[in-house]
């Protein structure tokens, strides 16, 4: 144990989750690289969560992670407390209204097929997401025409004081890839609203979806997914593409050939390499057609 899990575990004596020191982010982020988490914390069920954030000081950084699809972690780690949520948080039911109720650490694609099962159209977007809920519902993703927030009824998490809240849509402040919710929240489930659908009608949406993102996407690769927002009026992968990053390397991190708003890990790339690769592709942009790419992966962590 680390200093910084000694103390926690000495707040906490009624902690029913897991607190491990020094685990290997690299392990968890689709990019297969990064240092470590200071500390790990998986909770056992949100009264664990409420329970660890009541007690956790205000000095202590915390971050919750999901499948870390959409995340590049630096190759100094993570300081203070990675927060990830386990099975007990990815349970998905529906209610018989066409609505499902889903926990955060859900599978993107895992709630597609259940909306499926269960007659309910307007998820098949979520087939080709390769994320948790808890990160769709914090920054809206989105895909083939629809967003997350076409779906929000409700979100439902637990603040840095331990404190459960519920959000409307609306309170969520929906924007392009983004929502207003408080950073210091974090999502536990959420209520979600589709409409009756056929089984045909809904697997033929999911199949058009898995054969764009396997012919169109470098989903074998060792990758963070979308790299760059979309700028308004503009397709991110074009300007890439139009100011010749297309294949583009820095160490052992290139654009990909096949997507060029997808970086990849091509074997031994280092945190610092997929950054610096990200940022030479924003400054060839900028240059080439004055537009200025927004990052849309989460880069969390420090420097080695």
């Amino acid at each position: 144990m680390s200093a910084l899990a000694d103390r926690l575990a000495s707040l906490t004596p009624e902690l029913r989750g897991r607190l491990v020191a020094g685990q290997r982010l690299a392990d968890i982020a689709w990019f297969r690289v990064g240092g470590p988490a200071e500390v790990l914390f998986s909770p056992s069920d949100e009264d664990d969560l409420s329970y660890f954030l009541e007690r956790a000081p205000q000095d202590v950084p915390i971050y919750p992670i999901g499948l870390g699809s959409n995340l590049l972690v630096r190759d100094g780690g993570m300081p203070g407390v990675v927060i990830r949520l386990g099975k007990t948080f990815a349970g998905i039911a529906s209610d018989g209204h066409a609505r499902l109720r889903v926990g955060a650490a859900a599978a993107d694609k895992r709630v597609a097929i259940a909306a499926l099962e269960a007659g309910i159209g307007g998820f098949a977007f979520y087939h080709g997401i390769p994320g948790s809920i808890g990160g769709a519902l914090r920054m809206n993703a989105g895909a083939h025409g629809t967003e997350t927030s076409d779906r929000v009824v409700e979100v439902y998490g637990v603040d840095r004081s331990g404190a459960r809240r519920t959000f409307s849509n609306e309170d969520m402040g929906y924007a392009y890839r983004s929502s207003e919710a408080p950073q210091d929240v974090i999502f536990t489930g959420a209520l979600l609203q589709g409409y009756p659908e056929t089984e045909e009608a809904i697997r033929a949406e999911m199949d058009a979806v898995a054969e764009h993102r396997e012919t169109k996407q470098p989903i074998k690769s060792r990758t963070g997914g979308s790299t760059f927002k979309n700028p308004p009026g503009h397709s991110a992968w074009k300007l890439i593409d139009a100011a010749g990053c297309r294949g583009f390397r820095v160490g052992g991190a290139q654009v990909s050939e096949m997507h060029c708003n997808f970086l990849i890990n091509v074997g031994g790339a280092t945190g610092a390499d997929i950054e610096t690769l990200g940022e030479e592709v924003r400054r060839r942009v900028k240059e080439h057609s004055g537009v200025e790419l927004e990052w849309e992966i989460k880069r969390i962590g420090v420097a080695a």
